[in-house]
């Protein structure tokens, strides 16, 4: 079996896992979600009634292959509160999400890379210092709290970006990155700290390599020696921290999607769990699990497409 089916391979108990673990927890919360349906004309009769036609009173066991079922067929039942189908919720709110996630990404590394080959080639130095202390101190400020920042900074202050806000892209380019510029930027200015400082120590190690010395020795110049020959086999601990990092993009985007009020995927499970929505959090969280498995996946394919060996290792 080739490398790509080994992986495939490994997916499967994962996902099962992750199947289990969320119909799993989601049952183990308390609280009924028919008196959040009900309201103030919950009655013991009514309450009985809807549970029956919701079908919670079915065995544990038999709802989860019911739900498998449904899901294996892409469809991941339907909202108890909206009776909206949550395969329909996801998708016409995945386009937000993905935009921020990839607009994060983009600017995380334009930030990263630079910074880090830079200091990595000028180890020790003022430069090197400054950075490392910013880079930590932005490191414990959390989403909600950059967000704050950010929206004093660019929207009340200087007055040159909406403090929240969505606008399509069908309204025009520019007012579509505007409406994303900060929300972007809060995820991106937390990611790119870990990175940077993952490639810089890589980088760092891998300038002190003979084949560096043997690139100084031909007389190449130092950017190439620095972009092409050092970065590429410096790169493989950020691209596992950038594969994780897609997790920690997906939690952050609860809180950023609903500070800015973006109609996304993490906006779209806030107002699921406020309103007890079991099935459509049950559907939002396992294919947000389904999306990290698949990054993880990817950055595994370029471990091999980047270095060989890995791939024939493991074959």
């Amino acid at each position: 079996m080739g490398y790509l089916g080994n992986k495939l391979l490994h997916i499967v108990p994962v996902m099962l896992a992750v199947t289990v673990i969320t119909f799993g927890f989601i049952y183990l919360l308390p609280g009924d979600v028919t008196y959040a349906i009900l309201g103030d004309q919950a009655t013991p009769e009514l309450v009985a009634e809807l549970q029956e036609e919701l079908g919670l009173k079915v065995n544990p066991v038999l709802r989860y292959f019911r739900w498998m079922g449904g899901v294996l067929q892409g469809d991941f039942g339907r909202s108890f509160i909206t009776q909206e189908k949550v395969t329909d919720a996801i998708v016409s709110r995945l386009p937000v999400t993905l935009e921020l996630m990839i607009l994060t990404q983009i600017l995380a590394l334009l930030f990263s890379v630079p910074l880090a080959v830079y200091s990595a080639y000028r180890a020790g130095g003022a430069m090197d210092r400054a950075t490392t202390g910013v880079t930590f101190g932005v490191l414990s400020v959390p989403n909600f709290l950059m967000a704050i920042l950010l929206i004093y900074t660019f929207a009340v202050y200087f007055n040159i970006l909406p403090a929240s806000g969505f606008t399509p892209l069908s309204e025009g380019l520019w007012a579509n990155l505007r409406s994303f510029a900060l929300p972007a930027l809060t995820l991106a200015l937390i990611e790119f700290c870990a990175l940077s400082r993952v490639l810089r120590a890589d980088m760092i190690a891998t300038l002190q390599e003979e084949f560096i010395l043997t690139a100084k020795a031909k007389g190449l110049p130092i950017w190439r020696i620095l972009f092409v020959h050092a970065l590429k086999p410096s790169s493989f601990t950020m691209i596992t921290l950038f594969a994780i990092n897609v997790g920690s993009l997906i939690s952050g985007s609860l809180v950023v999607e609903t500070v800015f009020a973006l109609p996304g995927i993490g906006r779209l499970l806030v107002n699921a769990i406020y309103t007890r929505d079991f099935i459509m959090v049950q559907g939002v969280v396992l294919f947000a699990s389904i999306m990290f498995v698949m990054v993880n996946l990817a950055a595994d394919l370029l471990y091999a497409a980047l270095d060989p060996r890995i791939r024939h290792e493991r074959t």
